[in-house]
């Protein structure tokens, strides 16, 4: 199986799939290429077929689909490079067609999910479930990560090579650190040999032993065991030590701290190849959202202090930090209803990912282009995807965002199976109103 083809849906061959659709009266937005201006794009089955500012200065030809945007902003399919899918194993938390359904209402065309479900994917068996399952849903695209260490025990590594081969888009041990450094150095030069990254969850384990929460004096007035903030930045700091020994490839997943921003940021002065991202409830919240225990605020990484929250925004706006994922991680009702200290870590984020984004427009913080760069080509550059960019012959993967539209998360109208989300009720701007993967519509809201 070549990588080109990993997770995409098998086409349809009958009515959806045939002649041309041109969507025009768009703002077209591409990142990638620095194009943001009025314009069309044209899609022939499941590529773009053109797109530019001068197409159809006349009337289309009459064989034509047309498609009016407008004036609406056309940019390419969100890509989330951090999902928690839950299948195999937890399906009665999500499965592949119900997340996909999530990502469509998201603007999300195609999606990244951990290893760390049940089997572990960590071998041709894991990889080659995930990519046939999402051929059978037909929807959003399913990309995955292999697992870093065989059963993410931390201790030995994975056949690289060959799940690199089948489609592995990077190696990871998921919401657990790679702990022991000697294992890290063997990874990073493992990863190197097939020009493959590794995503490591920056967290010592040591330091995060049974915290449940950030440390500090929140922590302490709630009687609950905190997580100091070192214990982030530590481990990336090691990290960072083993990727200038071997040059291999490495990303720093949901950074949450000032520091780790700044010593990511250093890395970069020195042309490391490293990257990072971070998710919404770190430049959305702090740690006192926690209020009187709400389970739903618990994350890993914890909220953290506005400080923070602040130096995360900052990191967003000079470019240190690379993209914006959704850390998607649904739970079920018996998992998060139960005192703070029991409680999984972890929220859904697929519908959200978008509008919580967007408020970084609204209030002034990153433009509108600065942004959708951080949900396309940044993850699809730093995955090496051909998905990503409004291009001729690239797939026709396209999402059209009403960015000022104000509505109210309504966490119970989740397509997603499980609903554990601390937005309920928040008003938000903007919206995905029309996703489209590989040509085929999958949400339509555009009225």
């Amino acid at each position: 199986m070549q990588l080109a083809n990993f997770g995409n849906p098998v086409m349809p061959t009958g009515p959806e799939r045939a002649g041309m659709v041109a969507y025009v009266n768009a703002r077209l937005l591409d990142p990638a290429t620095g194009m943001d201006e009025p314009g069309a794009l044209v899609t022939n089955g499941g590529v773009i077929a053109d797109v530019g500012p001068s197409l159809f200065n006349d009337l289309p030809p009459a064989t034509v689909d047309i498609v009016d945007c407008k004036g609406l902003v056309l940019t390419p399919g969100l890509i989330d490079m951090r999902t928690q899918l839950r299948e195999p194993g937890e399906e009665h938390k999500e499965t592949i067609e119900t997340a996909s359904a999530a990502a469509s209402v998201g603007g999300i065309s195609s999606m990244v999910c951990l290893p760390n479900t049940d089997p572990v994917i960590d071998d041709v068996a894991g990889v080659e479930f995930v990519a046939r399952r999402a051929r059978e849903v037909k929807a959003t695209k399913v990309f995955c990560y292999g697992a870093a260490t065989i059963g993410l025990e931390g201790r030995e590594l994975t056949e690289f090579g060959l799940l690199s081969d089948i489609g592995a888009l990077g190696f990871t041990d998921g919401t657990k650190a790679v702990a022991n450094a000697r294992v890290m150095l063997r990874a990073l030069n493992y990863a190197k040999t097939f020009g493959q990254l590794i995503i490591q969850h920056p967290e010592d384990p040591t330091l995060a032993e049974n915290g449940v929460m950030n440390g500090g004096e929140i922590a302490l007035r709630l009687g609950l065991r905190g997580i100091p903030r070192i214990a982030e930045v530590m481990m990336i700091e090691r990290d960072l030590r083993l990727v200038e020994a071997t040059g291999g490839r490495y990303h720093a997943a949901h950074i949450s701290t000032k520091e780790a921003v700044e010593v990511i940021r250093q890395a970069k002065e020195r042309e490391l190849p490293v990257t990072c991202d971070t998710t919404p409830p770190y430049f959305t919240l702090n740690e006192l959202a926690i209020g009187d225990y709400r389970t739903f605020t618990k994350l890993s990484p914890p909220l953290r202090t506005e400080e923070d929250r602040e130096a995360i925004i900052e990191g967003l706006v000079d470019g240190t930090i690379d993209a914006i994922a959704s850390d998607h991680a649904p739970h079920d009702q018996d998992s998060k209803r139960v005192p703070f200290a029991q409680a999984a870590d972890g929220i859904v984020g697929l519908e959200t990912l978008l509008p919580l984004s967007l408020a970084l427009v609204h209030k002034g913080h990153l433009d509108l282009p600065s942004l959708i760069g951080k949900l396309t080509c940044g993850p699809a550059d730093i995955l090496r995807l051909a998905e990503g960019r409004l291009k001729k012959g690239r797939p026709a993967d396209i999402v059209i965002i009403n960015p000022d539209k104000p509505w109210r998360i309504n966490v119970e109208e989740f397509r997603s199976k499980s609903k554990n989300a601390p937005y309920e009720d928040m008003p938000v701007q903007g919206r995905a109103v029309r996703t489209v993967v590989e040509g085929r519509v999958l949400h339509d809201e555009l009225q």
